[in-house]
This record gives C-alpha cells, structure tokens and sequence, in this order.
C-alpha cells in the first residue's frame, strides 16, 4: 500500500498528523505542499477523488487566503478558477493531505485517517493475500 502525505512542515496540524503516522507505523512518502505545490491535474483528481467540496481544499484559516479575501471571492468563482488559484500556492491549500488507495482527505481527523491507513497499519502475515 502506497500513502502519501503532503504537509506544510512548519504546520503543527501537519507535526501532529506527521507523529500520528510514525506513532502508528505507517510508510508513507512525504511531499512538502510549498516546495511541490500541487497540480492542476493532480488537484482536479484528487478532489472528485475525495468526494470533498472543493471549498475544503482551501487553507481558509491561512494568511494568504485572507489576504485575497477568498471568502468573498470564491462564491463567484468556478470550480476550474478554483483549481487555478490552488495550483498557483500551496499555502492557499488545506493541509495535511493524506492519500491511500482507500481514499483522499484534507486536514487531520484521526478517525477519517484511521480509515484510509487501515490496511498499512496492520502488515499481513506470511501467505496471506
């Protein structure tokens, strides 16, 4: 099984969510949002993916996000103008970001993450398929 996890490392969501997946033994490769902001391609994927409103994707407590004032900017706005916006900064994106096979999420709710790491957190034993 494959997880990725996409952080700010500066975040302390993102250090919480990062010592949940080291405390629980999960593999996982590391990506920071900020020097590998996503992409258009891979945002417009993993959202429909996520089944998330695409309102979720946003970082809204963030500076940045105030500063375009995105609250009231994003009600006018199309989903691809949307998508546009989050691949231009990966501070504008809610973080962490976990992505198993068994799904995508934003920010760290432990029960949701349970779920998506199920599988990884208990290794199978020899001859099991």
């Amino acid at each position: 099984m494959s997880t990725t996890f996409i952080c700010y490392p500066k975040c302390t969501t993102c250090q919480k969510a990062r010592a949940w997946l080291v405390g629980h033994k999960i593999k996982f490769e590391e990506r920071d949002i900020v020097l590998n902001n996503p992409s258009k391609q891979e945002l417009k994927k993993w959202i429909k993916e996520s089944g998330l409103d695409i309102k979720r994707w946003f970082n809204t407590s963030g500076l940045k996000y105030k500063e375009l004032n995105l609250k009231d900017k994003l009600p006018t706005m199309s989903d691809e103008e949307k998508i546009e916006l989050l691949s231009t900064d990966g501070m504008l994106v809610k973080r962490p970001i976990i992505i198993t096979n068994k799904g995508i999420t934003t920010g760290f709710k432990e029960e949701e993450w349970k779920e998506l790491v199920k599988e990884s957190a208990t290794p199978k034993r020899k001859g099991e398929i």
